[in-house]
């Protein structure tokens, strides 16, 4: 009974006004050196976190698709590379085996068409094989050096066709002043025989114009000695094989005095710029297909090389 009388705060009774550091929901009562030597280690403690703290950068790792056009970029570039490399090599053959490089022949190599595939040959190697090493060792400066000669390829593509459409009437000029000229080379330049022939067989032509145009060439020229004076040459022939084995090569003699009526028996009459334009025009969607294709397949090797400079630039980023 007196135990539970004392536990009553009676209000005249002497309460402890100290307090009891084991109960959690009094604050604690603390010198000022106490506290501040406190809040220095605090400090102290939150220095030192702030050193060691260290910032941990995200990993990027290549994509199932990087991969894929990296090694399809890779790819296409050595197969083009490879067909560079034959072409070129084709162009060298032609030139050393026409010995085009001696002195008396180096003046017309500006005009020799092996010298066209030389130096479509190396543009071709040089290109695809920035592209080939570039997309192999992911190199950035080569696969920018790619992307941009691709780009300015594309582009002067893009300008010849435009300026092709925008002078259409006077491409038939180039070409019949191009075919005269292979015409009264043509025993001097063996190249220039090859296209002349393959030109007249397969769309079955004689000349530029006509079959008369033949009078430009110093052999087939009426007032030449020879036994050509007159003629045309043998592909100009509607039959140039006796019994289907023998090549004729002397089936065009004296053509060129026939009258046409006569002459068709034996000869072609229409020229062969007629026979270019009328291919054109029968052959236009396959010529068209082709061009898109080609253009289209540039305009990718543009899109695949930037997407793997991207990706490789970001990997890079977070080594």
């Amino acid at each position: 009974m007196r135990r539970f009388i004392k536990r009553i705060p009676w209000p005249w009774s002497r309460t402890d006004t100290t307090y009891n550091e084991s109960s959690p929901l009094l604050p604690k009562t603390v010198s000022k050196e106490e506290a501040e030597e406190e809040v220095g280690n605090i400090t102290t403690e939150a220095g030192t976190n702030s050193h060691s703290s260290v910032w941990i950068q995200p990993y990027h790792s290549y994509s199932l698709m990087d991969y894929f056009l990296k090694y399809i970029l890779f790819f296409c570039n050595l197969l083009f590379t490879v067909m560079g490399l034959m072409v070129l090599g084709l162009g060298l053959w032609g030139l050393i085996s026409k010995e085009s490089f001696a002195q008396e022949k180096i003046s017309s190599i500006g005009t020799d068409p092996m010298l066209m595939l030389v130096t479509l040959g190396l543009l071709l190697t040089m290109l695809c094989l920035s592209g080939c090493v570039g997309a192999l060792r992911e190199n950035c400066s080569l696969l920018k050096l790619f992307s941009a000669a691709v780009l300015v390829l594309i582009t002067a593509q893009v300008f010849v066709a435009i300026i092709a459409y925008s002078m259409h009437n006077e491409i038939g000029g180039y070409l019949r002043s191009g075919m005269l000229t292979a015409m009264a080379r043509y025993q001097d330049d063996l190249d220039l025989r090859f296209i002349t022939d393959e030109i007249q067989s397969n769309l079955q032509c004689c000349g530029a114009d006509n079959y008369r145009d033949w009078e430009i060439n110093i052999y087939y020229n009426c007032s030449a000695p020879g036994v050509l004076a007159c003629g045309v040459p043998a592909t100009c022939c509607v039959d140039p094989l006796e019994n289907g084995t023998v090549w004729n090569s002397q089936c065009g003699v004296g053509a060129q005095t026939l009258d046409e009526f006569t002459a068709q028996s034996a000869i072609f009459l229409g020229g062969c710029l007629g026979g270019i334009s009328r291919w054109i025009e029968q052959h236009e969607g396959l010529i068209g297909t082709v061009a898109f294709v080609t253009l289209g397949v540039q305009i990718l090797a543009v899109f695949i090389t930037t997407r793997l400079l991207e990706s490789i630039q970001w990997h890079k980023a977070y080594m």
